[in-house]
């Protein structure tokens, strides 16, 4: 399943929101070295209980604006999963 992030670096805490379609990710590692990349996907594996090989960023690996990947997840369980609730 593909799905549609922007990710805001250098934030003040890690969180997870939908926007309009679009998960918006603030994450407070630095843009720089893959560092936000990294911390984007050990998050999205972390709140979805999921392993770290499963998600792949397939577009945007220098911009802000990404398309991740997440195999084996279908958009039910990914909406379930980063519920507030939750």
């Amino acid at each position: 399943m593909l799905i549609n992030v922007r990710v805001i670096p250098r934030s003040s805490r890690n969180i997870l929101e939908w926007e309009q379609n679009t998960l918006k990710v603030r994450l407070t590692a630095p843009p720089v070295d893959g560092a936000a990349n990294a911390a984007l996907i050990a998050l999205l594996a972390e709140r979805l209980a999921i392993p770290r090989r499963t998600i792949t960023i397939v577009r945007g690996s220098t911009s802000r604006q990404k398309t991740v990947e997440i195999a084996g997840l279908t958009l039910a369980e990914l909406a379930r999963k980063l519920s507030p609730t939750e």
